[in-house]
């Protein structure tokens, strides 16, 4: 097989002689570190948009990321990241961006996998305020990150957004939407009014745009060390492929939203509030708290629409029929809009 940069798809990744390629080009890059594989390589994970390698070496586990080319951008953004904010994410090991590969250490047992509940809470009142801040470092590359084709959904273009998630809502419902899933889009549909005084408030706010993960529950957060709910070290952020550029409170929208979702918690609850405001300490020079409280509702509504994008590039990937269940998750995205609460995920 001819190494083709830009060769992606089920069919390359899955062939003996691209899993060989990636194999040589791992062993490389790991004598290049001083570091030797000391087992197999295995595939745990091959998927329509991406796929990832694991071979254990002499200093641990390591991963090989070949993201399609919807998520391509994460391979300089990784770099960008360890330019900027080097103790937030994991040390890229080496970075091949004309073929799109990534190498990066194992993190070892992420957040979700240590603590849950409380100790969640206690712990994430901790890691957010190191994600703000790490938000506020990359706010003057939002051109770089754009360059990188990171897609653009700051609040001015995010009404152009949701007609474009319409669209995709759409693709769903010609293909097994039901009279009660076209009654829903119906609605969503007539909330178009609302959705563009959304983006409009937002644009005006006074946080300035920057990185949105789009994903950041806890099981995409890695930590040095904890003892229960006590972060020993600084958080790093991992799994960057649905990163978008948008305001950056939409992050709270899964940050908080899995807190919602896992402990029936709503957004006056003080297991949102006390963590949620440790957020918001890290912008208080810029607004009021009330202020910044209300843009948060405002960023997370609107940052919906990117989820529901985010859904359909992974849904276009592999097609709807090979979906299942997740076929209908853009729609599901845009009608949590229409919720009582801007912590609603949908999909």
């Amino acid at each position: 097989m001819t190494d083709v940069p830009g060769s992606y798809g089920l069919a390359v990744w899955g062939s003996p002689q691209w899993r060989a390629q990636a194999a040589s080009w791992l062993d490389e890059q790991l004598a290049a570190a001083g570091l030797a594989r000391t087992g197999e390589v295995t595939q745990p994970h091959l998927r329509a948009w991406g796929t990832v390698l694991r071979a254990p070496t002499t200093d641990g586990p390591v991963w090989l990321k070949a993201p399609g080319p919807g998520t391509a951008f994460e391979v300089e953004l990784y770099r960008l990241l360890a330019r900027v904010a080097p103790d937030r994410v994991l040390p890229a090991l080496a970075a091949d961006p004309r073929r799109g590969w990534l190498l990066l250490p194992d993190g070892g047992p992420t957040l979700g996998e240590r603590v849950t509940g409380g100790d969640l809470v206690e712990a994430l009142v901790v890691i957010l305020p190191q994600y703000g801040q790490l938000q506020r470092d990359l706010a003057g590359h939002v051109d770089e990150l754009l360059a990188f084709g990171v897609t653009d959904m700051r609040a001015a273009v995010m009404p152009q957004r949701f007609d474009e998630a319409l669209t995709a809502a759409r693709e769903y419902l010609g293909y097994a939407g039901t009279a009660p899933d076209w009654a829903l889009y119906h609605r969503i549909v007539g909330a178009r009014a609302s959705v563009a005084a959304w983006c409009q408030r937002l644009a005006g706010a006074p946080v300035p745009p920057s990185l949105d993960h789009n994903d950041l529950h806890p099981f995409n957060i890695f930590l040095a060390g904890t003892d229960g709910a006590s972060p020993a070290g600084p958080a790093r952020f991992y799994d960057w492929g649905d990163s978008v550029v948008a305001h950056p409170f939409a992050s709270l929208l899964v940050g908080l939203g899995f807190l919602h979702q896992s402990l029936g918690a709503g957004p006056d609850d003080p297991q949102i509030v006390r963590p949620r405001d440790a957020y918001l300490e890290v912008f208080s020079d810029l607004a009021s708290h009330a202020e910044l409280v209300e843009t948060i509702g405002l960023a997370c509504s609107v940052g919906k629409i990117a989820r529901a994008l985010t859904w359909h590039r992974s849904l276009r990937a592999q097609g709807l029929e090979q979906a299942g269940e997740h076929a209908r998750a853009p729609l599901e995205s845009l009608a949590s809009m229409l919720g009582p609460s801007y912590l609603t995920l949908g999909a």
